[in-house]
């Protein structure tokens, strides 16, 4: 026999349902949301350019319930340092292998987690006018042992090359000093460093007036899409393989037979280890989100060209975001499915 429910029945039935239907919401959430209530600190150097590829990741967490903390900037070496301590979250721009000594000596993959490869094929070098190199036929970096092909790109009266190099904690710079002595290049070349931003800016004016240029760069950066390898400038060969520190024995010959003195570089994300560990989340994020080097070149560009206000750089992710939606979509949805 069926019995009318009770007003006090049905207000139990009513609550029952209202609590089930708030632990399905809370459940959803907690899947859309895996990183809800957690801290992240973002880690960059002072490479403004590396700014877009910092907000990428960081509008990804986001959109996975993190709170993505003001992004800290940092030279590399104490990078790695903060990640391994926990005192940083990520570096968008952890380049391997040009980091392997800062990587390892902050406590390698014990303390820092970096997997997948956010960007490949980056490439570094020095370079110089094509006018210059074709007037003069100098294709490799070991013709200015040479005073007189050194006096060329005397810049200051001095009768030393002038080479615009890179600024100090970036890791470039120990390989070109590492260079000029392997190279024995002391005598005749001068290695100009300081703010690269500022340096490389005075190198294009002189490009832009005729005179004769020497200067180190790396891809992606806007630089070569203003000074264009094979069409304004051209990437020097080495003697040979020369490195610094623990890669001192390693060919830095490229597929093509071409040997520009370092090794060509993926960018990865690098986390702290911890962190990677207790939100698996992120983790698949991190080893999952790439952009090319053309992509971070051209972004680097519009940079250059003036638009490089915060606001300017969020529209330029987003502007990339809504390009690659659907991989981006996918990216969440494996890093919620890893959380569960």
């Amino acid at each position: 026999m069926n019995y009318p429910m009770t007003p006090k029945a049905l207000r139990g039935l009513a609550a029952a349902a209202g609590l089930t239907a708030a632990l399905a919401a809370g459940s959803a959430l907690a899947q859309d949301k895996p990183g809800e209530g957690v801290e992240v600190i973002p880690l960059k150097s002072s490479i403004a350019e590396e700014t877009f590829q910092t907000v990428l990741v960081n509008k990804a967490l986001e959109e996975l319930g993190y709170d993505v903390q003001p992004i800290k900037e940092l030279e590399y070496a104490t990078a790695y340092v903060a990640l391994a301590n926990g005192d940083g979250t990520f570096m968008a721009d952890s380049w391997d292998p040009l980091h392997k000594d800062f990587y390892e000596e902050a406590g390698g993959k014990d303390k820092i987690y970096r997997e997948g490869v956010f960007s490949p094929g980056a490439l570094q070098g020095y370079l110089i006018d094509k006018k210059t190199a074709e007037e003069h036929d100098i294709t490799n970096l070991g013709q200015l042992k040479d005073p007189e092909i050194a006096k060329i790109f005397d810049h200051d009266g001095d009768g030393k090359a002038d080479l615009t190099g890179c600024t100090p904690g970036w890791g470039c710079e120990k390989v070109i000093e590492h260079q000029l002595d392997a190279f024995d290049l002391r005598d005749t070349v001068t290695h100009n460093q300081g703010s690269y931003s500022a340096i490389i800016a005075d190198t294009i004016t002189r490009y832009k007036q005729g005179e004769p240029v020497l200067y180190y760069t790396w891809t992606p950066y806007w630089v070569s899409g203003v000074l264009v390898p094979g069409k304004d400038v051209v990437w020097l060969n080495v003697p040979f393989s020369s490195l610094p520190g623990e890669r001192k024995d390693v060919d830095t010959s490229l597929p093509d037979g071409s040997n520009y003195g370092f090794q060509a570089n993926e960018q990865k994300i690098a986390a702290n280890r911890e962190f990677a560990e207790a939100n698996p989340a992120a983790a698949k994020l991190f080893s999952l989100m790439k952009i090319s080097a053309n992509d971070i070149s051209a972004e680097n560009l519009l940079m250059r060209d003036g638009e490089d206000s915060e606001e300017d750089i969020a529209r330029h992710a987003d502007a990339w975001i809504k390009g690659h939606q659907e991989e981006w979509n996918d990216w969440l949805d494996q890093a919620r499915a890893a959380a569960e």
